[in-house]
């Protein structure tokens, strides 16, 4: 399906979307590549071929100099990750066989037509694969840069603080044992039984 082209060409234009999004005003959001090479461990010789694809889609573009460097040529929000993908991966494709023509149709590299006296070949798992085609492309086409900054903002955020000591930790009410049921239902009847047998004693007493 996809390969380091759209993995590593993702992350840079993560890291592109990051710097912009704490720049401030009036700044110029530039990020040498070197730099997203040594941060996301990533080759830049490898670096230089993707963005050099992205730049020819005009999703980035590019400063020279001593503070060169890229930059987003659009918005993150601005920014499909289909538009990515097919810029660093070319036709998307769930499998080699499977592609789209100049007409937009599906076309599957195992059927034959027959027009050249051959029997006719239907694929028949064609179905199958175009079905996932199409999920994989309207999922890339419903999420922009901006979704993937925003998701990772939410997970880099600090979780509530959780008590660090077990003693700190409220102790959830036991239940009674037979025994301690028991031990309590005799205490309590022999209390009913004195206080019972105190007004009989006075009266007995006074006369």
């Amino acid at each position: 399906m996809f390969s380091t082209k759209a993995e590593y060409g993702v992350r840079v234009m993560v890291a592109l979307a990051q710097r912009a999004a704490h720049s401030a005003d009036g700044e110029e959001p530039v990020v040498p590549l070197a730099e997203i090479a040594e941060r996301e461990g990533l080759p830049l010789a490898y670096l230089e071929h993707l963005v050099a694809r992205l730049r020819k889609a005009e999703l980035i573009g590019s400063r020279r100099g001593s503070r060169g460097g890229y930059m987003l040529a659009r918005a993150p929000a601005e920014i499909t990750m289909a538009e990515v993908v097919e810029a660093l991966e070319g036709s998307i494709a769930p499998i080699e066989c499977i592609s789209q023509g100049p007409d937009g149709s599906i076309v599957c590299a195992r059927e034959s037509s027959g027009q050249a006296g051959g029997t006719p070949h239907v694929c028949p798992t064609k179905l199958l694969w175009t079905r996932v085609r199409g999920s994989i492309v309207r999922t890339l086409l419903e999420t922009t840069l901006a979704d993937l900054l925003a998701g990772t903002a939410r997970s880099v955020s600090p979780s509530p603080a959780q008590p660090q000591d077990a003693r700190e930790l409220p102790l959830a009410p036991t239940s009674p044992t037979v025994e301690q049921a028991a031990a309590v239902a005799t205490t309590a009847a022999t209390r009913g039984a004195k206080a019972r047998s105190t007004p009989e004693q006075s009266i007995t007493t006074t006369a």
